[in-house]
């Protein structure tokens, strides 16, 4: 069989809200570890990698924005997958300007290129399965034809868009004729669509050639032609990574792929997929996926249900206990910083406890405890008055800048591997045990130069304690 070679392409923006308190702003759910030891934008990555009977896959392209650019490349890493290209979004402007930005990247050096756009926080466990609907997608972009991949309902589910097609799908599951988009549905015309049985779930997932979804913006969205164009021919290389130019991609229009695009086409065909799919749009998905027990209770970490029915108990804290005793249809996911409990028929109305956080000022609405960077992670232990403790670690290899401070002064002691430190003109290895003093002003940088990660308590002394207080003079992650 003659291999197609497909280049995926994964958009990984968004903030997660309904996911809330383990997805935030910060860290948003596709990067989390929710349904096993791998996050779920690194099982996306790897669900299209690789090749099978009749397919292959390029290396990705990455559509993301500049804090996650190296959350990125370290998961990728994770999973041993080297991407194609990395495109840093300034700002997000929904997925219409993203895809075109792709596409017409592609393009530059093959119009016929065939893209797999897709979310990167979807679970498909059964890969081989998904594949073939690609292969089936296939006949359909050799005709020039958009292909959109429709997930058969197995319930009555309103948290979803949904596809009409002009007749139910056969055993088949080639590509059919789509009549058109239905928005989320109440939960009365959901069990309508339901029993009509031509009518699957949008998943989101595209597939076509660069040339023929550039040919249908110039089509039926025009406007978005320049300012993405001018975006993608002024992108500068920064590190690896293609920035688009902030100037005119600031034009573009906020806009789906659905609106933009293919509510207004006439050349569409839908793939009908029968296997177990899921966005994880709530906790409530997230319970259905991880497999009830026979009481109907999914218990993650260090949780514990007594006498308990059809009730999600996470516990995502370390030595947080959760244990729920008595509850009936009940969500409770703890961290250290936020708890929520909640009916699980409310699962869409999570977004509403970030939206009234953020009113009030809270940072847990959008930041997680441990504070993800370059060149590993800290988290704050204890804040005081004039002080601060931290748990810092940071990669093999891995660099802080060459930074100081105004405010504070701060204590460093190794409790496990071994830091290179330089304090103004001196640079001296601290290992496990040891301790050294960052003078208020100085000139300092952290490393660790073994193979193993490296971890540290930082306890900062001063008037201010704020992450504002610091001056790079250098950064191999080119950070201001």
């Amino acid at each position: 069989m003659t291999l197609t070679c497909i280049t995926p392409v994964l958009l990984c923006g968004g903030s997660g809200t309904r996911l809330w308190p383990l997805s935030r702003k910060s860290y948003p759910k596709q990067f989390s570890r929710l349904m096993g030891e791998e996050s779920l934008f690194q099982a996306s990555a790897r669900r299209l990698s690789g090749g099978d009977d009749g397919l292959e896959f390029a290396a990705p392209m990455v559509l993301t924005n500049s804090d996650f650019r190296f959350i990125v490349t370290e998961q990728l890493q994770g999973v041993g997958i080297d991407p194609g290209a990395i495109l840093i979004e300034p700002e997000g402007r929904n997925t219409a300007p993203a895809i075109l930005s792709a596409a017409l990247r592609l393009a530059q050096s093959d119009p016929d290129a065939v893209m797999l756009v897709a979310p990167s926080d979807h679970v498909v466990p059964d890969v081989a399965h998904f594949h073939a609907a690609i292969r089936s997608g296939l006949s359909a972009v050799a005709e020039g034809k958009l292909v959109t991949f429709g997930i058969t309902p197995s319930r009555a589910e309103t948290g979803y868009g949904y596809l009409e097609l002009a007749s139910a799908p056969d055993a088949a599951g080639g590509p059919v004729p789509l009549t058109r988009f239905v928005e989320k549905p109440d939960a009365e015309r959901a069990a309508q669509m339901l029993d009509a049985g031509n009518y699957l779930w949008n998943a989101g997932i595209f597939l076509f050639r660069a040339a023929d979804i550039i040919a249908a913006f110039k089509d039926h969205c025009a406007g978005l032609m320049i300012p993405v164009s001018d975006a993608l021919d002024q992108a500068q290389v920064d590190l690896g990574f293609l920035r688009l130019a902030p100037a005119p991609w600031s034009e573009a229009e906020d806009i789906s792929i659905d609106y933009a695009v293919m509510e207004r086409a006439d050349n569409l065909a839908v793939v009908p997929f029968d296997g177990d799919w899921s966005d994880l749009g709530g906790w409530d998905a997230v319970w259905r996926e991880a497999g009830p027990d026979a009481a109907g209770n999914v218990c993650h970490g260090d949780a514990t249900a007594i006498d308990c029915r059809d009730t999600l108990l996470r516990s995502d804290g370390e030595r947080l206990e959760v244990v729920g005793i008595g509850l009936d249809n009940v969500m409770a996911v703890a961290m250290n910083d936020a708890v929520l409990v909640a009916d699980m028929s409310r699962a869409q109305d999570v977004k509403k406890a970030v939206s009234a956080l953020k009113a009030k000022g809270a940072a847990q609405a959008t930041q997680l405890p441990k504070d993800h960077r370059p060149w590993g992670w800290f988290e704050s232990l204890v804040v005081g008055d004039r002080f601060q403790v931290k748990r810092i670690l940071v990669h093999p290899g891995a660099s802080l800048s060459l930074q100081s401070h105004f405010h504070r002064s701060e204590h460093w002691i190794v409790v496990e591997g071994t830091a290179k430190v330089t304090v103004n003109d001196e640079t001296r290895l601290v290992s496990e045990n040891e301790s050294i003093y960052i003078p208020l002003g100085a000139r300092h940088r952290m490393e660790n130069p073994g193979r193993v990660p490296m971890t540290l308590i930082e306890v900062q002394t001063g008037a201010y304690v704020g992450e504002d207080d610091i001056v790079r003079y250098e950064d191999v992650y080119a950070r201001k």
